[in-house]
């Protein structure tokens, strides 16, 4: 059978490692041909996160005889996400699906010893990264034919449950992943009329090895995975299986929303 996203294009920001290469992986496995999208092609944390971390991302999806590119972008700067979709276009064609998945973390510190630097570098990139990804592929999906489906695109923004509740010590991740939600709302309701769909992830505590740092202490580990009503952590594959969801033709009635994955910690 024909994955889901069979000739589909997608672009995933921050897929060289992460979240973000679950996703491209499993877009490429259904069919998708990827931009994969990073500030380098090759992860340190890839290397740490599987068997394969030897390979790229866009190497793994060629090994399993997917197509896939790599395009090098910071994801804050406006010229380069703009550049990054017309390259998508004259590799692929069109742009069918936009993740902005991209982003970072930071040091736990109270509001009053929060830092404006700190502050300026994570709503650069985690709210600003998005509004730019968003801007420049739904300009590129406005005027492109629609599918089969009637619909010109999807794009899936990842926030955080940091964005749909508050979280001490976290001050510009908070707040920027809030934005992205009110940012997904918005930008739903100026695509609607042209039948794209902008939706938003919403991953809890999730495996990989840039969480490791957090879940070396074993108290605090234990205290999450005790949080969790399905016990345990998220893995990169779960937030990946709602991303496809929310990028294929599945999810044809659904816009402006922020859904949680996230074992159920968010209802505690």
């Amino acid at each position: 059978m024909p994955g889901r996203l069979q000739n589909k294009v997608a672009i995933v920001t921050g897929s060289a490692s992460g979240i973000g290469r679950a996703i491209a992986l499993l877009f490429a496995a259904e069919g998708a041909s990827v931009i994969v999208t990073d500030l380098q092609e090759s992860s340190l944390l890839a290397a740490a996160e599987g068997t394969d971390g030897h390979l790229t991302t866009v190497q793994e999806i060629e090994k399993a005889g997917g197509r896939a590119a790599f395009v090098k972008a910071n994801i804050s700067v406006a010229s380069d996400v703009e550049a990054l979709v017309e390259e998508a276009i004259t590799l692929f064609g069109r742009l069918d699906i936009m993740v902005n998945n991209a982003g970072t973390g930071e040091d736990r510190k109270k509001i009053w010893e929060y830092r404006e630097e700190q502050w300026d570098k994570i709503l650069n990139i985690n709210l600003k990264g998005v509004f730019l990804g968003t801007k420049y592929a739904s300009r590129q999906m406005v005027g492109q034919q629609a599918g089969p489906s009637g619909d010109k695109g999807w794009i899936v923004n990842i926030a955080s449950i940091w964005g749909l509740a508050g979280q001490s010590n976290y001050t510009g991740y908070t707040a920027a992943k809030h934005g992205v939600i009110g940012l997904t709302k918005t930008a739903a309701l100026d695509c609607a009329p042209h039948r794209i769909h902008v939706n938003a992830l919403c991953p809890g505590f999730t495996n990989s090895a840039m969480t490791h740092h957090v879940f070396s202490d074993e108290a605090l580990k234990s205290h999450l995975l005790e949080r969790h009503p399905f016990r345990g952590l998220g893995e990169g594959k779960d937030i990946a299986r709602a991303a496809l969801f929310l990028a294929s033709e599945d999810a044809s009635w659904i816009t402006g929303v922020g859904i949680p994955v996230d074992g159920g910690y968010s209802s505690m």
